[in-house]
């Protein structure tokens, strides 16, 4: 249990960082940072597969193009995430991109519902309105959508379910998704290079250095968390992962001066207290079945 939360939390922890490692890489352009990262995530995932012998899983895949197909779709949404959250922080929006965060456990909900016919209970529709009143205020207020958040929300919810069906785990899972997205990337690095602004031969050396290492900064979070979550309750899981946006919205505000006033403040407030409302009720839920189980 006690190194199951501190695998879960380190994750959360590092995904909450995130913003530090890509504001040093403002010189790249977002859409060259996830072709770097498909690239050196999918060769730090290869050597880990390497030293654990783990190919046993490729050759039945092989066989399965409706998995492959599924698989093919999740990396475009994981790209579409990456983009997004790079495109944000790099421009100043950390903040959207932590509501969007904040959010997503909600859009799983309501997807749940949609996909899978999950029940939501009272509560649970009582959050996602609450949520969705949040936003409504936030649009109002800011007269303009706040897409980097919805779009952060609705990625990061379809890929957990697209995730959540599929017939491989975290690691096999990911090593298909960035092996899908390589040829994609290996064509438009070589394309930029024949233009002649290919970005990792422009960019300083410790930038260079930077990009090779998202392959580990990429992999690492995913697999503790994927260790974390087979050794904790999910709900504790549901509580950890307020840990990410949390982290995001303080370096933020605190480290990078973005504005958050009062009236965008009332917003957040009425999403935590969303959050807040799903959390109370998936705790409740879980010790009335340990009560009864007991």
């Amino acid at each position: 249990m006690q190194a199951g939360m501190f695998y879960a939390a380190t994750a959360y922890i590092l995904w909450g960082i995130f913003p530090l490692y890509f504001k040093a890489l403002h010189e790249i352009p977002p859409v060259d940072i996830v072709m770097h990262r498909m690239i050196w995530s999918f060769l730090f995932l290869l050597a880990v597969l390497a030293v654990r012998k783990q190919w046993a899983w490729v050759g039945p895949l092989l066989r399965q193009p409706r998995v492959i197909g599924g698989f093919a779709f999740s990396a475009l949404l994981l790209a579409a995430n990456w983009l997004t959250y790079i495109w944000a922080v790099n421009n100043d929006h950390i903040v959207d991109a932590s509501l969007g965060y904040f959010i997503s456990p909600l859009v799983s909900v309501a997807l749940g519902y949609v996909f899978l016919r999950e029940r939501p209970g009272l509560m649970q529709w009582l959050s996602i309105l609450l949520a969705a009143a949040g936003v409504m205020w936030l649009t109002w207020h800011t007269g303009r959508f706040p897409w980097v958040a919805l779009t952060l929300a609705a990625s990061f919810g379809g890929y957990g379910l697209l995730r959540k069906t599929a017939s491989l785990g975290a690691l096999h899972g990911l090593v298909l998704e960035t092996a899908l997205v390589l040829p994609l990337s290996l064509a438009y690095l070589a394309v930029t290079t024949v233009q002649g602004h290919n970005s990792f031969i422009e960019a300083s050396t410790s930038s260079q250095w930077l990009l090779a290492a998202a392959g580990p900064i990429t992999s690492i979070p995913l697999l503790l968390f994927a260790a974390g979550a087979r050794r904790i309750p999910l709900s504790l899981v549901g509580l950890l992962q307020y840990i990410t946006p949390t982290l995001q919205l303080l370096l933020g505000v605190w480290l990078y001066n973005e504005p958050l006033d009062g009236a965008k403040l009332t917003g957040f407030i009425v999403i935590w207290s969303a959050l807040a409302l799903y959390s109370a009720d998936g705790l409740w839920r879980t010790w009335k079945r340990g009560t009864v189980a007991g």
